[in-house]
């Protein structure tokens, strides 16, 4: 299934890119010249009527939810006669660009669709609105981890977007090759160690048929460290500290694992044939998102019939983090009430339960969650339907603990990573690649506190 950007596996956490630090920088230069939405143009105040023409700018959802969408805004003009709402989707590709562009020209969008990076690009400039300010009964109506995904650090309850669909993390895996392997498919591994733990037997059993997992070492961390309680960052955030015991026993337990086979050994730097291997049942684990299970539905029906779902490894954490597409209102808007106003319809329970059925997303709406939709697990064989109530469990216990932090970013990843990768290839030890991987963390770290 290729439903436009929606995403078929959860979202990659939060990484801030050069790109994205550079961007962050001309919005700075354009706070500083008073423009659209910066500190020193203000923000305006409700009035107590939605009135007033409004931009609405979605991220890639034409042409595959035009009909959708649009059903929505019309609703909601039906609902407001003052209130007219033009809708622009814009393709994913330079999105953060095309925001920047339109910062520095006065030209932001009322409402605004943001993921995560371009939701921090902008919030951190103060492009956004209070909207707990503006609209204080909003919190209760969404499930607690959504909004409180929309603060920024010493802004206190302010909250800058209000959340609009989420996709959570699930374990999905292939129970005819659980039980080939001695295993018992119904106890799934619950902790990182018992991952390990299975993808060693699986390793044991497999005679190099199958593979367990990917090693994607740039996906699993820091997640999987976190999963085992080890600190990523010390109190005051300003160095790392993650080399710990625990992640060079991690560290090892990958290499020993790569060199038995129970990882595809071209995973170790990419992960994209990920669907045709589990698809083909050369894969135990499979991506851990529901709508990954949707596309071996359509894809790979034999396989499909042999997929199990439990809930996320969340070890030592509990729960689960969570990703949040949002809606931002544009700090200077002449129309914050029909802004907020519109907002909240698109965002309320019906409407998202109702993009729930198009898409394999979920409602960040606390009234949506609790639709019977998502509690059915039919009979509690057919894997997509018990995916869905799996994952809108896991939603109602998300917390930003579980998330990547955003000193992480792209660079960060992608320096552990090298260290890793030397390690599980044998070509350092284990306790000299998190050594290094953290010393160069810390780098970066102090290099992006200078700018």
């Amino acid at each position: 299934m290729n439903r436009s950007h929606l995403p078929a596996r959860p979202p990659r956490p939060r990484r801030t890119t050069a790109r994205a630090a550079l961007l962050a920088g001309v919005l700075l230069a354009a706070g500083a010249c008073g423009l659209d939405g910066a500190p020193d143009g203000g923000e305006t105040r409700r009035t107590g009527k939605a009135s007033g023409e409004i931009t609405f700018r979605t991220l890639q959802l034409k042409p595959t939810y035009t009909a959708y969408v649009q059903g929505v805004v019309d609703a909601f003009e039906a609902e407001h006669p003052g209130v007219r709402v033009r809708w622009e989707d814009v393709p994913g590709g330079g999105y953060n660009e095309k925001l920047v562009a339109d910062a520095q020209a006065g030209a932001l969008p009322d409402v605004v669709n943001l993921n995560t990076d371009s939701f921090q690009l902008l919030a951190d400039r103060g492009l956004l609105a209070d909207v707990a300010a503006l609209d204080p009964g909003a919190a209760k109506e969404y499930i607690p981890g959504a909004w409180e995904q929309f603060k920024l650090p010493g802004r206190g309850d302010s909250v800058f977007a209000y959340p609009w669909y989420v996709t959570p993390e699930i374990l999905t895996y292939n129970q005819e090759l659980f039980r080939a392997s001695g295993l018992d498919p119904d106890r799934p591994p619950t902790t990182v160690e018992q991952f390990f733990d299975h993808a060693d037997r699986i390793a044991e059993r497999s005679g190099g048929r199958y593979a367990a997992f990917m090693a994607d070492p740039k996906g699993r961390l820091p997640g999987d460290w976190q999963k085992m309680g080890v600190p990523i960052l010390n109190a005051a955030r300003d160095r790392f500290a993650f080399d710990t015991p625990e992640a060079v026993a991690w560290v090892e337990r990958m290499k020993s694992l790569y060199a038995k086979g129970a990882m595809p050994k071209e995973s170790l730097l990419t992960s994209d044939d990920v669907n045709q291997l589990y698809g083909s049942g050369k894969l135990v684990f499979g991506p851990g998102s529901p709508g990954f299970v949707r596309d071996i539905k359509q894809n790979a029906p034999q396989v499909y019939a042999d997929t199990r779902v439990a809930g996320a490894v969340t070890g030592r954490l509990g729960h689960i983090g969570i990703y949040a597409q949002s809606l931002g209102i544009r700090k200077s808007t002449r129309h914050p009430d029909a802004a907020i106003a519109f907002a909240r319809w698109v965002t309320n329970g019906p409407n998202q339960v109702e993009f729930s059925r198009n898409a394999t997303v979920y409602p960040s709406s606390a009234q949506g969650l609790a639709d019977p939709r998502f509690a059915d697990r039919g009979d509690g064989r057919d894997a997509d339907t018990v995916a869905r109530a799996v994952g809108a469990e896991q939603l109602k216990t998300a917390a930003l603990d579980a998330n990547t932090p955003v000193e992480w970013t792209n660079q960060v990843g992608d320096a552990v990573v090298r260290e890793v990768q030397k390690a599980i290839k044998g070509e350092q030890d284990a306790a000299t690649a998190v050594r290094r991987a953290q010393e160069e963390a810390d780098k970066l770290l102090a290099d992006a506190a200078r700018r």
